[in-house]
């Protein structure tokens, strides 16, 4: 499946999938592939920096569910349509972010860029925490990958990637992009 190029649709077809996952959890203190994260705190992650990057660089306050600790399903479910209420939002076309590292932007590309592409990659996560279907589209991780890896130095230093993992050289395009955002593809729960 080609995820589309819009960032609302995107988004959509993106965390849609993320909620699938979210949904079919059945125990939220499984181990993830993030060190020191549980399958909790995937969603938690995804739930809590946007709202402050958004709110901070667009003015834009999204409504908030309840915390990840008492309902994982709903906080993640109103927080990502919370999201996706932006990017529906004709007025969204008009609207810029600023921020300090990245500069201004057109609010739509930075959620695409920063949170959209976080989810895709955290839906890995997720799906290898809980045993399902952990298939990411290759398409977009050939995108995220070749916009990534010019900036790898800046993406260490921000200490929001770990450190890169090696896979072999005929690695898919999905397993080149978890190594390079620090996961060993071959990570198994227990």
């Amino acid at each position: 499946m080609t995820l589309p190029d819009h960032p609302a649709e995107r988004h959509r077809q993106v965390a849609g999938l993320f909620t699938d996952r979210v949904r079919g959890t059945e125990s939220w203190d499984v181990p993830s592939p993030v060190a020191g994260w549980t399958a909790r705190d995937v969603v938690r992650h995804l739930t809590d920096w946007f709202p402050g990057f958004l709110a901070s660089g667009a003015g834009i306050e999204l409504r908030r569910g309840p915390s990840v600790d008492e309902d994982p399903v709903a906080a993640w479910q109103v927080h990502s349509d919370a999201v996706q209420a932006v990017l529906d939002d004709p007025e969204t076309a008009d609207r810029k972010l600023t921020n300090p590292h990245i500069g201004a932007m057109p609010l739509d590309v930075a959620i695409d860029r920063f949170y959209t592409a976080d989810v895709f990659m955290h839906t890995w996560d997720l799906s290898r925490a809980t045993g399902q279907d952990d298939r990411l589209d290759p398409d977009f991780c050939a995108r995220l990958l070749a916009e990534m890896e010019p900036m790898e130095q800046v993406l260490r230093s921000s200490g929001q990637y770990g450190p890169k993992v090696e896979v072999p050289a005929d690695a898919d395009v999905a397993d080149r992009l978890l190594g390079f955002i620090g996961r060993d593809p071959s990570w198994r729960g227990r």
